[in-house]
């Protein structure tokens, strides 16, 4: 069993920050792509931005040179360092990830989700 833990969400005022962070436990044998979504009322959930195993990078473009996602292999970690925050940021974001057990299963697994909120 894998399992996905996000954190990180909150109020804050337009052209703030915030860091989100996700963390990954379990019976974990490797993790490829890790990744952020995030799903405001009433539209579809799109991708923020992911990042993989060789730190290979991919944004939105509603979020280039504004957000910039890392990880942490070793511990399993993937953050979100948002700036310049937009009310059109406003939603819940969740933290995805790509993670192979040791029985070689490939889980497509998803955090709770945190909700960022950002005031005009």
């Amino acid at each position: 069993q894998v399992q996905l833990v996000d954190s990180g969400g909150g109020l804050v005022q337009a052209g703030g920050s915030l860091r989100l962070s996700c963390a990954a436990s379990g019976s974990i044998f490797s993790i490829n792509v890790m990744g952020w979504y995030r799903q405001a009322p009433g539209k579809q959930r799109e991708l923020v931005a992911h990042i993989s195993s060789y730190g290979s990078t991919n944004y939105a473009d509603s979020v280039k040179g504004r957000f910039t996602i890392s990880r942490d292999n070793a511990k399993n970690t993937v953050h979100l360092q948002m700036n310049s925050l937009k009310p059109e940021d406003t939603a819940v974001y969740y933290c995805n990830a790509d993670i192979r057990d040791y029985r070689g299963y490939v889980h497509d697994s998803w955090g709770q989700g945190t909700q960022v909120t950002v005031s005009s």
